[in-house]
């Protein structure tokens, strides 16, 4: 009996993921969801549908979400003009309290996602759990207003639902020692939760498709590196302004504990699967000191 070519095919790739599947079973995995991939509706059911997955071959998967484009088009449509400072929202008062109206309100959409895809969720801010404690943070010494720099992470309440089955959905909202409300800086957010909850990856849904040798050359994609070429790429200046802080932002969760961190393109269908679960993956891997080129090999 001469069997379909395409049926062998999905064979062969569930063997390719098996050996992924084995060695990270059980070991949780932070993604951080930002960019166009939270904007386009299917694009934000095929993230979900990965995260879920995940979920149920048996990895822990956080969710950590920011939400900038919905919160300067909620801004805009209050008559409130977005201003930034060094890549950072000035966010005064009537800012942060639409900035925690909407980082919320995304939150219970992505929660409404997995539980329709039958995994239960459950949506947090940095505030639940006094999980996310911060200070006022400054751009350039510049006071941008409620902008917030994590100074402690407890992540007690993330792994009570981690213990329980849910699959823990965050908003980066945190507060100060006063109890005051901040917005943080979702890749800060991601990176400090990841090392907080000693995370075997780190997943960044970006709007590039990873980190190039020369961004000008798109043949130059990095499929994997380690930590040491990534800090030479920080100090070379060679990178363009939106990479440079998520790559040092990588670079400081690896040493405090992350083994792996992956950048990759959030515009790419079912991405986190290609890049976890394939030899070949699409994005760019970051592991540890003299760690073993695990993917990507030939």
């Amino acid at each position: 009996m001469e069997l379909d070519q395409s049926i062998m095919q999905k064979a062969e790739v569930l063997i390719e993921a098996l050996p992924y599947i084995q060695r990270f079973n059980k070991k949780i995995i932070v993604v951080k969801y930002g960019g166009s991939a939270m904007v386009d509706e299917e694009l934000k059911r095929q993230v979900i549908q990965d995260v879920v997955l995940l979920r149920l071959v048996g990895f822990k998967p956080i969710i950590v979400h920011g939400g900038g484009k919905e919160i300067s088009r909620w801004a805009e449509m209050a008559g409130m003009e977005p201003q930034f400072v060094g890549g950072l929202r000035v966010t005064d008062e009537p800012t942060m309290e639409i900035a925690e109206m909407v980082l919320n309100r995304v939150n219970k959409s992505l929660v409404q996602l997995v539980n329709e895809l039958g995994t239960k969720a459950v949506g947090i801010s940095g505030k639940d759990g006094m999980m996310l404690k911060c200070k006022k943070r400054f751009s350039n010494g510049e006071d941008i207003g409620y902008v917030g720099e994590i100074t402690q992470v407890d992540p007690q309440i993330i792994y009570d639902l981690l213990e329980k089955d849910f699959l823990p959905i965050i908003c980066p909202i945190g507060f100060d020692e006063d109890f005051k409300t901040y917005n943080i800086n979702a890749d800060d957010a991601a990176c400090a939760i990841a090392t907080a909850v000693k995370a075997e990856k780190l997943a960044f849904l970006t709007d590039v498709e990873g980190v190039y040798r020369d961004f000008k050359d798109k043949e130059s994609l990095i499929s994997e590196m380690h930590i040491e070429e990534a800090e030479e790429f920080v100090s070379s200046g060679t990178l363009g302004g939106g990479m440079l802080p998520k790559l040092q932002n990588c670079i400081d969760a690896m040493k405090e504990g992350v083994s792996r961190v992956h950048i990759m393109d959030g515009r790419i269908p079912h991405c986190l699967l290609l890049e976890i679960f394939t030899n070949k993956g699409i994005g760019t891997a970051i592991i540890s000191s003299g760690e073993e080129r695990f993917y990507h090999a030939e």
